[in-house]
């Protein structure tokens, strides 16, 4: 890994990574504000990242881009993409069959969050299950130690994730989380009453909390925890450092 460039820490100003599941889930709602958040994408010229999945919420969000217009990078793993592809077709759009601007395949589902990220200014992260949680929580983490300085935005649809709100407010009462670290996440609540959340605009209100975030960050001085600059497998003093993987065998040789 070579240092890490101004354009990983920050991103690409006019695209945003998109945190979903490749199911619909059981309330409509689900679906039609990942339909909200494409079309925002689209109307506003930010070219939507994401797993590359035609199904499910993720087909929902690429239509909807694709409709109003939009730019797409879908990065997806080898393996699902041969098997072709993830979850059920949200069918939103009758007749519409969502393609990729750009296509980028990868080995891992490690290196598509990776992919991912480096490509994004901000993330949104709208209902799904374990992939979307890894994602949404890994996301966090960088920003935390400083590999980017990207806000997090989650839609809490039908109060889908009241339940992390609430767990990143009791490891900071046990003491895991320091409380600056509460506002990296930011819970975008919509309506106050439950039923106008499938004609809630999640997508303007999305893309609004990233751009209020990042003009904050603007005029703050920007302090993290670590140096990611300097990575373990950079030649230093004119000496090659022992690559990650190098490293682990030689562990697993010495025990």
């Amino acid at each position: 890994m070579s240092p890490l460039s101004n354009s990983f820490l920050l991103g690409d100003d006019n695209a945003i990574a998109v945190y979903c599941g490749s199911s619909t889930g059981r309330e409509p709602a689900y679906a039609k504000a990942a339909a909200s958040v494409g079309k925002a994408l689209g109307n506003k010229d930010r070219r939507l990242v994401y797993g590359g999945g035609f199904s499910g919420l993720m087909g929902a969000v690429s239509d909807a881009v694709l409709v109003s217009g939009g730019r797409i990078t879908g990065i997806t793993p080898r393996a699902i993409f041969d098997a072709g592809g993830e979850g059920t077709k949200p069918n939103l759009y009758p007749g519409s069959e969502a393609s990729c601007s750009d296509q980028v395949l990868v080995d891992s589902m490690h290196e598509r969050k990776v992919e991912m990220a480096k490509r994004a200014a901000g993330f949104i992260g709208l209902p799904g299950g374990f992939g979307t949680f890894d994602e949404v929580v890994e996301a966090t983490t960088w920003t935390q130690i400083g590999i980017h300085d990207k806000p997090v935005v989650l839609l809490n649809v039908l109060s889908f994730y009241e339940p992390l709100r609430q767990l990143i407010k009791n490891s900071i009462e046990a003491g895991f989380i320091q409380p600056e670290y509460e506002k990296i996440v930011i819970f975008v609540d919509g309506p106050a009453n439950r039923e106008a959340h499938a004609d809630f605009d999640w997508g303007e209100a999305a893309v609004d909390a990233i751009d209020d975030w990042r003009i904050e960050r603007a005029k703050r001085m920007s302090k993290t925890m670590f140096d990611w600059t300097n990575c373990i497998d950079k030649v230093k003093n004119g000496q090659p450092r022992i690559p990650v993987h190098s490293l682990e065998r030689t562990c697993m040789v010495q025990a």
